[in-house]
């Protein structure tokens, strides 16, 4: 590798992260996390690699480095989550972390010596509060795909309302075989800051399949069996969390358990007001008036502000009364109202308008590429390559055009979209990838 000066490599690595599937618009506070969390060996390595997932031989070419000293610095990465690698095709694949979901949630996840979990706290709490530059990236456009979207409480659900097994996190969590759990992230950064306000445990961050073997092998995650993930998600039900999924119908890779006091995602709603931040359930609280007895439970229980309380004339010599209003923009379908209201007024209902889930992983990175304008980085992933290069930037000024993103996230040509990706990543031998 070259000579980068150290100023100028970690200037290169904020753009080539913001270049990923997760936008992290450069400022003070991002500079300083990754001047803390990359040496400069690491920053030019990650400079250097393809922005997909790539074998060893294939970044043995791209970085021109032997293999000894390859798998060592991969080793190093992987174990401090600056790196991901995942078995597949009976082949390690390696990619650079994302800010989200990655950087930030191995990085609290870390184990062993040297984690200074404290400094890493306010390191990445400036960031995601002190102002809402991050959000504004990746929520600000009335994006239609998030990173994650939100499972009902069955429990909440009103009667002879259909909800589908991608939807139930029990179905979800029985088709795995692989499942684990870490300290959530978010949690434990609150804790370290003295923000937590919550009783809810540390250790509720749940994964499975092929992340969950990612964060057990780099010790961020112990091994579970479905019988301690189902007491986990009893607990989660019993303290009224919201369960937050990965934003796939099919191969799940997390589910969240979060509380309104410290989950960084909903604070994108609650905070920020981004109310696409996290992708609603297909249904949506409605409050039965006749049961109703306005106390106010569901409010404070609404882990994004939601619900309020109203004023409405009664009728009766002008008196009023109290009425419960569910914002249908900020509402996630959750049903955390419907489980503390103690009448039963509360309840889950279907949607009106249709909420859109991608199929997978790689349709959830496609089309959150489209949105965010770096599609063009995840067609041409080497940045080494000069016909890559050329190629980024035709096509990402094409796709940042908003009547081009608008028309191929339609209902009307998304899927055909989707469909000459997948044949392009077939021609390129790398069909595979339109499975995960």
């Amino acid at each position: 590798m070259g000579h980068t000066g150290a100023k100028d490599i970690y200037q290169e690595l904020g753009d080539s992260l913001d270049s990923l599937t997760t936008r992290t618009p450069g400022n003070k506070a991002f500079q300083a996390i990754i001047t803390e969390l990359y040496t400069p060996e690491e920053a030019e390595f990650i400079v250097r690699m393809p922005t997909g997932l790539s074998s060893l031989d294939q970044l043995m070419k791209t970085t021109g480095m032997q293999r000894p000293q390859l798998e060592h610095l991969l080793t190093e990465s992987c174990d401090k989550g600056l790196v991901v690698d995942f078995w597949l095709q009976d082949n390690y694949y390696y990619a650079p972390a994302p800010f989200i979901i990655g950087l930030f949630e191995f990085t609290m996840m870390r184990t062993g010596e040297g984690c200074d979990y404290k400094k890493w706290a306010g390191l990445f709490h400036d960031y995601l509060s002190g102002n809402d530059d991050f959000y504004r990236a990746n929520s600000g456009d009335n994006n239609l795909v998030s990173l994650m979207r939100t499972l009902p409480h069955e429990e909440a659900v009103s009667e002879y309302i259909e909800v589908l097994d991608y939807e139930k996190a029990k179905a979800i969590i029985e088709a795995q075989e692989k499942l684990a759990v870490g300290f959530c992230s978010c949690r434990h950064e609150k804790h370290h800051l003295g923000l937590k306000k919550c009783d809810t445990p540390m250790d509720n961050c749940t994964s499975m399949g092929m992340s969950a073997d990612y964060l057990v092998r780099h010790k961020m995650a112990r091994s579970i069996s479905k019988t301690e993930m189902l007491e986990i998600l009893d607990r989660s039900r019993e303290l009224c969390l919201v369960f937050n999924a990965d934003n796939v119908k099919q191969n799940v890779s997390f589910i969240c358990h979060c509380c309104k006091c410290c989950c960084n995602a909903l604070a994108g709603i609650s905070k920020w007001g981004y109310v696409n931040s996290v992708v609603s359930s297909t249904l949506i609280a409605e409050c039965d008036e006749v049961k109703c007895e306005a106390c106010g439970k569901c409010v404070k229980a609404c882990p994004v502000d939601g619900v309020s309380l109203i004023d409405q004339s009664a009728g009766e010599r002008d008196r009023t009364k109290k009425t419960v209003h569910v914002d249908r923009d900020f509402c996630l379908g959750c049903g955390v109202c419907a489980l503390k209201c103690s009448t039963g007024a509360m309840r889950l209902k279907k949607r009106e308008q249709r909420v859109f889930h991608p199929e997978n992983i790689f349709e959830k990175i496609m089309l959150t590429a489209l949105e965010r304008g770096t599609l063009q980085n995840q067609l041409f992933p080497n940045p080494n390559l000069f016909t890559h290069k050329f190629m980024r930037g035709l096509v990402g000024g094409f796709c940042r055009l908003p009547a081009v993103k608008k028309a191929l996230m339609s209902n009307q040509l998304r899927s055909r979209f989707l469909k000459s990706i997948e044949t392009g990543a077939r021609i390129q031998g790398r069909g595979w990838m339109t499975q995960l």
